[in-house]
């Protein structure tokens, strides 16, 4: 398909992460050869069933320049994400860019919960336990993969 709009001038290195289970951060740079002027926004669909959103809370840069976007109340549960940046200029024509995101491959997972270590002396051994960290989409406990780091003092 022809882009309309000049070429250069849409977003670049876009990524997004969702943290604290609910929390996702969006951010982009500006089209190197985009004009001055110009503005994006942000919009983005949980799934094909449900209604684009625009950006809750942009980050701007120093000259005003949407470069960002926080969002709350984010749902994984499974789905596939669909983001659009476009932007305007009075310039000149501004290429939008979009990207399909599945949203569980973005989350950055809480640290598991309640570890306690009891360790007895003879022999010296310890055990330690935790439960699973928080999060809005793993259902089965048994998906999770846990690593131990042990440092003897």
């Amino acid at each position: 398909p022809v882009l309309a709009g000049m070429n250069g001038s849409a977003i670049e290195n876009f990524s997004c992460v969702i943290y604290n289970i609910s929390l996702m951060n969006c951010t982009w740079q500006a089209g190197r050869d985009a004009p001055g002027d110009t503005q994006y926004f942000l919009y983005w669909q949980k799934s094909r069933y449900d209604d684009a959103m625009e950006c809750e809370l942009y980050v701007k840069d120093e000259n005003g320049r949407n470069m960002g976007c926080r969002f709350q109340n984010v749902k994984i549960e499974g789905e596939t994400g669909y983001f659009l940046v476009n932007g305007s200029s009075n310039n000149s024509l501004i290429q939008f860019y979009d990207e399909y995101i599945e949203l569980y491959k973005i989350e950055i997972l809480t640290p598991p919960l309640n570890v306690t270590a009891n360790c007895t002396g003879n022999p010296v051994g310890c055990i330690i336990t935790w439960q699973p960290p928080n999060t809005s989409h793993v259902e089965n406990v048994k998906c999770f993969q846990y690593e131990i780091s042990i440092q003897n003092k």
